[in-house]
């Protein structure tokens, strides 16, 4: 999550863009980001160097010794680095950008996804106003100085420029945060040689967050086969897969897993519930925020996922598909609004929550609070985690009320790590046992299966949970009266002495 500082950097990059004469907010965010894209290959190559220096022996490079382009004219790989022309003069740092650096980070990746998504991509700078890209290079060497310990997700970066748009959110598409993905990843914990897989990915942030923790909790036990699938390299089926409609987004996701090593996953442009998407029994864990809001054409929706659930609504098309993707064993952790849970007017919403209890082995579900995803949207969400097994399995279902996330739950977000329920909830769900004692009234309990199918698959915390209340005991009306006139005669009293110090004004 960005702070304020880095917003208003953005804006000042953005506004001279604008004064540039790149009015289109889409061509703003693209060529912003495709300079965000260089500056962090050169900080990723500087890293390798270092590694270089420490080992004392070569290792892969991303800038090759020369690079021609399509001119067929030549330039030495180190003058296509952003530590090399940022300090140049403006005609020169535009002849160096346009004419190698941008082409050639177009070559990366060979016929990867990122080639795939960057291959009709263009250089968005006016020839004329050199100028206007050495201040843009300027302004984002400035901004990604706040990002130089951790080569992050781009993506949040990428988010706080979308909701600049006036259309930002109001498709249900808006961006998980981090922290919240990270929870997510823990439930499920993908391990190496693991498909894992985003069918509404957007700026791969969940890709990214199962990546970072597999490297974070068995990078050291990785054998060679598995290091090719992370990566995707050499022959092997990529570990990570994400779909979008979002060509944009598409481009994000390339750049954003490439500078967390995962080179080549299978991230393409796909309408992941239409009959176009065929695959199922596939993945051994899927990680999602799906659209909340919409439906679609119904002729063009997946015949078998309206076998799971009849319905034409988003929400409750996307865990259907998760369901057929899935692998038998496999795991998901998706987020769905509030509705899902309790609908009653629809029988899909009670065909889906069925689905899950009957068939498959719901295993928890986490109640966030409705500010977790503002300033995009304040609706009402919940976290479900499940496995697929085709042959039931839910015993106890664990519900957790989770009251705050470490930010505040207004439009600011700002960090509130007094108030952070993610710790406990990491705490409670790796002694999912020790649930089983506690009492209704706590923020979170286990609920038998039995219980669940007796309320008719209604998932609300509020049929579960037990509240307590507290007996108050009031004076008699005869002393509240008696103090009541003890404390008007001393307003008279004071009233009378303010009036005699302003000579009787008042």
């Amino acid at each position: 999550m960005i702070t304020g500082a880095t917003k208003s950097k953005v804006d000042a990059i953005w506004q001279k863009m604008w004064e540039g004469g790149i009015t289109n907010p889409l061509d703003v965010i693209t060529n912003i980001t495709y300079l965000m894209f260089m500056r962090q290959l050169d900080e990723k190559e500087l890293k390798t160097e270092r590694m270089e220096a420490m080992l004392g022996e070569p290792l892969p490079h991303i800038f090759p010794d020369e690079f021609e382009n399509d001119r067929k004219e030549t330039i030495a790989g180190k003058e296509m680095r952003w530590g090399s022309f940022k300090d140049k003069r403006a005609e020169e740092m535009y002849r160096i950008i346009d004419r190698f650096a941008f082409p050639f980070i177009k070559t990366l990746g060979d016929e990867s996804a990122y080639s795939r998504a960057m291959e009709n991509a263009t250089f968005g700078f006016p020839a004329g106003k050199p100028s206007l890209l050495e201040k843009a290079v300027t302004g984002v060497d400035e901004l990604l100085r706040d990002f130089d310990e951790h080569i992050g997700d781009l993506g949040d970066l990428y988010e706080y420029m979308l909701s600049k748009l006036s259309t930002a959110g109001t498709n249900g598409q808006f961006r998980t945060p981090a922290h919240i993905r990270d929870m997510m990843v823990k439930f499920v914990d993908p391990k190496p040689g693991e498909l894992i897989c985003d069918p509404a990915c957007g700026t791969a942030g969940f890709l990214i967050s199962a990546a970072e923790h597999i490297r974070s909790n068995y990078e050291n036990e990785m054998t060679t086969a598995q290091w090719d699938a992370f990566t995707g390299t050499n022959g092997a089926d990529p570990q990570f897969s994400g779909f979008e409609m979002d060509q944009t987004m598409l481009r994000i996701s390339a750049m954003n897993l490439m500078l967390h090593e995962v080179e080549a996953p299978d991230v393409r442009y796909l309408d992941s519930i239409s009959q176009k998407n065929g695959i199922s029994n596939k993945f051994d864990v899927i990680l999602a925020n799906p659209p909340f809001t919409g439906s679609v054409d119904v002729e063009d929706i997946n015949k078998n996922l309206r076998a799971i659930v009849d319905t034409k609504q988003t929400e409750l098309l996307f865990v259907a598909l998760f369901l057929r993707m899935l692998k038998i064993g496999g795991r998901c952790a998706c987020i769905v609004p509030n509705g899902v849970l309790f609908r009653s007017n629809s029988k899909a919403y009670r065909q889906l929550r069925r689905e899950l209890v009957e068939n498959q082995k719901l295993e928890a579900i986490i109640y966030m609070p409705s500010g977790v995803f503002k300033p995009y949207s304040g609706v009402s969400t919940a976290i479900l985690v499940f496995t697929k097994t085709n042959a039931g399995g839910t015993d106890g279902v664990w519900l957790y009320n989770m009251e705050s996330d470490g930010f505040t739950l207004d439009d600011k977000r700002d960090p509130d790590e007094k108030r952070n329920d993610i710790p406990d909830i990491l705490e409670r769900w790796a002694k999912l046992d020790s649930e089983r004692e506690r009492e209704r009234t706590e923020k979170s309990f286990l609920v038998p299966k039995q219980e669940i199918v007796d309320n008719g698959y209604d998932f609300s915390f509020n049929k579960y949970s037990k509240t307590e209340y507290e007996r108050i005991e009031y004076p008699p009306t005869e002393e509240i009266l008696a103090d009541l006139e003890d404390l008007n005669a001393q307003m008279a009293v004071g009233l009378a002495e303010l009036k005699k110090m302003l000579g009787g004004d008042l």
